[in-house]
């Protein structure tokens, strides 16, 4: 079984996806239907299903137009925990759950923290997850909703998901994110060399999602909050990895 992972942006810098497999996909995300239609048509593929992470307008706005769009039945899945702020939902999922998508059994992890009820998607037979606003490239969204503690557990969960897993998060924010990430690492070789990178693909017009999980394991200080050498630049060399990332978190909220 082959996949194939499509990067759409759509409005000033938002990603929605397509994951494509014989002929048929799914989309992820739908903060508006042109540039989505328009892949799909590129493509001559099936939409079967849409995925919903979570209920902020810039991820769910353009779904009755992209149905619309698609002419077809679509199944569309979110959050049972946010179904009420969502739009309607031909299946709702919670953490630990796992349900068919394109052949391929998909896991559903509550990520909770940007907001309550979040939800990321991992299809292991592809090597993805779709992480919108809790992970993201070199960086991880702003905790509005939930807590600093809910956060850091969600952002630890997909942590443990293989080095190789693919992460498709939900906004081209990755070069602000650098420049913030290199005031808490500023001797990193690798995100040095991450943000030269960033800056030659963003001045190429190229997106810089999606990521590898294993570079953000590397390079994003959202999930090296446990790192000894991080917390004693911090000075909170006692302190825990939640206290730790907190202290992250609020230093980029204030950059």
């Amino acid at each position: 079984m082959s996949f194939e992972i499509v990067t759409i942006p759509c409005l000033e810098d938002n990603y929605a996806f397509l994951l494509a497999s014989g002929g048929n996909a799914a989309v992820v995300d739908v903060p508006e239907a042109a540039p989505i239609l328009s892949e799909i048509a590129a493509r001559d593929v099936t939409v079967t299903d849409i995925l919903l992470t979570h209920h902020h307008a810039d991820h769910v706005q353009g779904l009755d137009e992209l149905k619309a769009g698609i002419g077809s039945e679509v199944r569309v899945v979110g959050g049972a925990a946010d179904a009420k702020r969502l739009p309607p939902l031909d299946l709702a999922v919670s953490d630990g759950d796992r349900f068919e998508l394109l052949g391929a059994e998909t896991a559903v992890f509550d990520v909770s923290g940007h907001t309550v009820g979040h939800i990321a998607f991992h299809v292991p037979a592809a090597k993805v997850a779709f992480t919108a606003d809790s992970l993201m490239a070199l960086g991880c969204g702003r905790v509005f909703e939930g807590t600093m503690d809910q956060m850091w557990a969600s952002l630890s969960k997909i942590a443990e998901l293989p080095a190789d897993t693919t992460i498709c998060s939900g906004h081209e924010y990755t070069e602000a994110n650098g420049r913030f990430a290199i005031t808490i690492e500023p001797d990193s070789l690798a995100l040095q060399e991450r943000i030269a990178r960033i800056a030659e693909s963003r001045s190429m017009g190229k997106p810089t999602v999606p990521s590898l999980l294993s570079e953000e394991l590397a390079t994003n200080p959202f999930l090296r909050a446990g790192i000894a050498e991080i917390k004693s630049g911090l000075g909170m060399s006692g302190a825990s990895d939640a206290e730790v990332f907190g202290e992250i978190r609020r230093r980029k909220d204030a950059f």
